[in-house]
């Protein structure tokens, strides 16, 4: 099993900025990818933004310039700089893990509010 725990949502101003942060613990593969999706009401989950163990990175083109996903030495905890907000960010934000790459198992955090509002 693997746990995640998310911190960092809160209520920002319209081009504000905030920091997410997932830590990953329990039994994880050697390879696995990391990320955070989205959720506002209504609305389907979609991809904001990957990273795998070595670095690389992924974003939806909706956030590209402006979200920055990034990752501590170990590799288990990721964090989601969010820049230039706007209300369509809006969400409760979920950290993913996808264990392991010939039969991947996804884990999900509990989901974190972000909400953005004057």
């Amino acid at each position: 099993q693997v746990q995640l725990v998310e911190s960092g949502g809160g209520l920002v101003q319209p081009g504000g900025s905030l920091r997410l942060s997932c830590a990953a613990s329990g039994s994880i593969f050697n390879y696995y990818v990391m990320g955070w999706y989205r959720q506002a009401p209504g609305k389907q989950r979609e991809l904001v933004a990957t990273i795998t163990r070595g670095g690389n990175t992924n974003y939806a083109d909706s956030v590209k310039g402006r979200f920055t996903i990034s990752r501590d030495n170990t590799g288990k905890t990721v964090y989601l700089q969010m820049s230039s907000l706007q209300s369509e960010d809006t969400a409760v934000y979920i950290c993913n893990l996808r264990n392991g790459r010939i039969v991947p198992v996804d884990y999900w955090g509990q989901g974190t509010q972000v909400t953005v509002s004057s």
